[in-house]
């Protein structure tokens, strides 16, 4: 039966109505099927305002998908999708449920934004804090680690001794996961170590952050900073690291988001799930990527340019880091905004033109632009900052897209994401294999 062919619809308009196709997608059925289900007496149906096509109450569709055990829509193209309300990305502009992400991140804190994310409230002056046992068990776990271990190596580290001190982890209610976030995330700023022997920053608060992108009560940003530079904070700079991780807070299902959703539809724990995004973070092609576009940058100011660099890349059959994304076809819009906050702080002058000419250069070959992990270069070459820099700051904002995720995906069918893998081995049955042993003799 078809949209056009339903005799048995009752005719009244009700506000809140599915269209078939929607209410197939929804139910991962063919609409053949809606339709069974409606003489079957599982689903009511209206006829579509015009009497073309059926409509269906949403929360009857709801009710149904659950009782049946609700299916996604096949993917398009080979590519999995999945419904979510956190961040849309469309025409070179991404958004933090609605609201254009970049004058979030410019507008409001770190924390403030993250509170947007999780619970669609914008909570001004919001505030995280770390327990004292759990800051504790990560500090001592990370002072164990060798000399040599980087940020990410001990946000892991921070992450899994966090999860220890928190006996109430399991939890999954959303209060509770909340919670568990905001105590969280200042954890992992407090359990790095202070770089060079920085002095702590010093205490008061700075003017809130407006309308006129003045800097904001630093918060989170403020305790960040001297776990990634000697060098003392100034406003113009903690504006730029604040905005940085507002930010970075989330870009729709990259790869270390999908595999925090991957952990949720499990209801691992939201430590456990903050663990399976820094595990893929750390990859080169993701947050490290920040870390090789530093090195370029700080390479091009030390050989007086950015054509050598880029030569050197484009013989060696390398990708200029910190150039292009699949998602913009323009200059990435967190870059944007990063580096129009970098052309105020004075001492970013050099690096910043740098980057500038390290896109001016590689545009002669390739219509290429700059993405975040440029502009984030730009802050860290510029402040004195290790390589890995970028990486940490992507880690601790990302941490709070994880966990919005995360709950999102505990509105799901659990254990949802079950692929089918493609067997390609040798067919069965094969004869048992031949120990190493047995053939030495």
């Amino acid at each position: 039966m078809t949209d056009q062919e339903d005799p048995g619809s009752r005719s009244e308009p009700t506000a809140h109505r599915l269209t078939t196709r929607e209410t197939a997608e929804r139910l991962g059925v063919k609409p053949e099927t809606v339709y069974a289900y409606v003489s079957r007496g599982q689903l009511s149906s209206n006829r579509a305002p015009g009497g073309r096509g059926s409509t269906f109450d949403a929360a009857e569709v709801e009710a149904l998908a659950r009782r049946t055990g609700r299916r996604e829509p096949a993917p398009s193209a080979g590519d999995l999708a999945f419904r979510t309300g956190i961040t849309l990305i469309e025409s070179d502009r991404y958004y933090f449920r609605g609201v254009d992400a970049t004058e979030l991140a410019r507008r409001h804190t770190y924390e403030e934004v993250a509170e947007w994310l999780w619970t669609g409230e914008l909570r001004t002056g919001m505030r995280f804090a770390a327990p004292a046992e759990a800051l504790a068990a990560a500090r001592r776990t990370g002072g164990a680690l060798p000399a040599h271990c980087g940020s990410t190596d001990r946000l892991r580290v921070a992450v899994v001794a966090a999860a220890a001190a928190d006996p109430l982890r399991f939890d999954l209610s959303r209060e509770a996961v909340l919670g568990g976030a905001r105590s969280l995330i200042p954890t992992l700023v407090s359990a790095l170590p202070m770089v060079g022997g920085a002095p702590a920053a010093p205490s008061g608060t700075l003017a809130p952050k407006g309308a006129d992108g003045g800097i904001a009560d630093a918060g989170l940003a403020r305790q960040l900073w001297p776990k990634l530079t000697a060098r003392p904070a100034d406003e113009a700079s903690l504006d730029v690291l604040d905005t940085a991780l507002g930010l970075l807070i989330d870009h729709d299902l990259a790869a270390s988001t999908l595999a925090a959703r991957v952990a949720a539809s499990a209801r691992a724990h939201p430590y456990a799930v903050v663990s399976a995004g820094l595990g893929v973070l750390e990859g080169p092609l993701h947050g490290a990527a920040s870390g090789l576009a530093h090195r370029m940058l700080a390479e091009a100011l030390e050989r007086g340019g950015a054509a050598p660099v880029v030569a050197d890349h484009l013989r060696t059959g390398r990708r200029v880091p910190g150039l292009g994304h699949r998602l913009y076809t323009a200059e990435d819009p967190r870059a944007t905004t990063l580096f129009a906050l970098l052309a105020k702080v004075p001492h970013a002058a050099p690096a910043l033109a740098a980057a500038r000419d390290v896109v001016t250069t590689t545009t002669r070959h390739a219509p290429l632009h700059a993405n975040v992990d440029l502009a984030l270069a730009v802050l860290s070459v510029s402040s004195g900052m290790a390589p890995e820099a970028g990486e940490t700051v992507f880690a601790i904002s990302r941490t709070a897209g994880w966990i919005a995720h995360a709950l999102e995906e505990h509105g799901e069918r659990p254990l949802r994401m079950r692929p089918t893998g493609q067997y390609n081995g040798p067919r069965p049955p094969q004869p048992l294999p031949v120990t190493m042993g047995t053939l030495l003799q």
